[in-house]
């Protein structure tokens, strides 16, 4: 039973893709709360393995507390982009969740969401790294106008990033609050759509926490640490990583061919579990709105 206040998302999705055998080894490289680990512990039996890693020292700390008693698991507080994958043994299953949980988004000290008044932190790991009003003071309106426009495809970055700077040269960019302020008196959408501060703090989120490049070491390490017949399955929750997750996924399962015959030269060790992603069912998001925005793919190596 999953004893966790955070809903894992897609889980049904993810047990019918990853579809965990008695025995098996699992690596789930963003664990969280352990929610999609206990669903698959329940299934791999006692003679099954389960190594979970995140850089939240919060879940971190959740996970070793759930998992205490367990020793099929070992927890590991580490961010997936310094993984040595010499020391991971090879996975039957691998899985990550690239999205905020619920809990780092509810929390208003974390600085993730714009709905409560924290402080300018959003990182991912408390316990390094800069935050992000650490982050903001020393930026240009350029380079900042460039990862609002990069990270988070707004279309107004320029006018953004410059009422960002206005309003932190002069002191008033202290909150939460403050940034989503200065973000919205730049809108001009219509009511009823996304909260125009959206789209900004996805960008700012995803540079402060260097998420696309991390993302590109995940993706690398989904290709080499499968076992034969491992499935790997990616949980993302906007276009940037979803491009990434199709564009390499395809090229693992693609064929080494010919380029004037056509013909296969070489046979790809991968095949495609996902043609197009899965996202979640009305009944989910009945239950988990926050669901809506999830899109999962996934590959296995063949035999």
């Amino acid at each position: 039973m999953n004893t966790s206040p955070h809903t894992p998302v897609l889980l049904n999705t993810v047990l019918e893709v990853l579809d965990p055998q008695p025995g098996e080894t699992y690596i789930d490289v963003t664990a969280g709360f352990g929610g999609h680990a206990a669903a698959v512990l329940e299934r791999i039996g006692e003679a099954g393995r389960a190594i979970l890693i995140d850089q939240d020292p919060a879940a971190v700390s959740s996970l070793r507390e759930r998992f205490r008693d367990d020793a099929r698991v070992q927890v590991f507080h580490q961010n997936f982009a310094d993984l040595d994958l010499d020391t991971l043994p090879p996975a039957d299953m691998i899985l990550a969740d690239l999205g905020v949980s619920s809990l780092q988004l509810d929390d208003p000290a974390r600085g993730f969401s714009f709905r409560a008044e924290g402080p300018l932190d959003m990182r991912m790991n408390t316990d390094s790294g800069v935050s992000l009003q650490e982050f903001l003071a020393d930026i240009d309106e350029v380079e900042l106008a460039d990862i609002i426009w990069r990270f988070g495809e707004e279309r107004r970055s320029r006018q953004i990033a410059r009422a960002i700077i206005v309003a932190r040269d002069a002191g008033s960019l202290q909150t939460t609050v403050d940034l989503a302020q200065a973000i919205r008196g730049q809108s001009v959408g219509k009511p009823g759509r996304i909260d125009p501060a959206t789209r900004t703090f996805q960008a700012l989120r995803i540079a402060l926490n260097q998420e696309l490049t991390a993302l590109d070491t995940l993706l690398e390490m989904g290709s080499h640490k499968l076992a034969p017949g491992g499935r790997f399955a990616v949980i993302s929750f906007h276009s940037l990583e979803d491009r990434k997750i199709k564009q390499k996924m395809r090229d693992m399962a693609r064929d080494i061919c010919d380029t004037i015959t056509g013909q296969a030269l070489q046979e790809s060790n991968y095949r495609l579990l996902t043609k197009k992603p899965l996202t979640a069912a009305p009944s989910e998001l009945d239950y988990n709105p926050r669901a809506r925005s999830a899109k999962l793919r996934a590959v296995e190596k063949k035999k």
